[in-house]
């Protein structure tokens, strides 16, 4: 029975690398004198990434994707108010909903992956 590491490093350091821009934005915000907004970021790229290693797909193999993605998922795209939040009112004078778009690439493991299983199916 292979272990299979590299999947596994594929989740956790996947989803680590998503969580970035909030931990980058959190750490400008900080430096901006922002300690509010700042320390929630933390906390809210702290708590997506807590998700992400209790919703790990080998602790619950027979569970489909998209049920373990849902959480992080949620706390990642909190991450897009809590960012205009951050910047303030005065900045989102430029945003449309067309900029909204980029959001589907971000979603698209639930159709290209979301209804498998960490379990793989045996050979007949």
């Amino acid at each position: 029975m292979s272990t299979r590491r590299g999947e596994q490093l594929g989740w956790l350091l996947g989803w680590a690398g998503g969580f970035l821009w909030i931990v980058a934005l959190a750490l400008l915000f900080i430096w901006r004198g922002q300690w509010l907004v700042g320390l929630l970021g933390l906390a809210l790229a702290g708590l997506g990434y807590a998700a992400v290693v209790f919703f790990r797909p080998w602790r619950s193999p027979r569970t489909r994707y998209w049920r373990l993605m849902l959480l992080p998922y949620v706390a990642m795209l909190s991450g897009v108010p809590w960012a205009i939040w951050g910047f303030g009112p005065e900045q989102t004078e430029s945003l449309n909903a067309w900029q909204a778009l980029i959001i589907l690439p971000v979603l698209s493991p639930f159709v290209s992956i979301g209804w498998r299983c960490w379990e793989r199916p045996t050979a007949p």
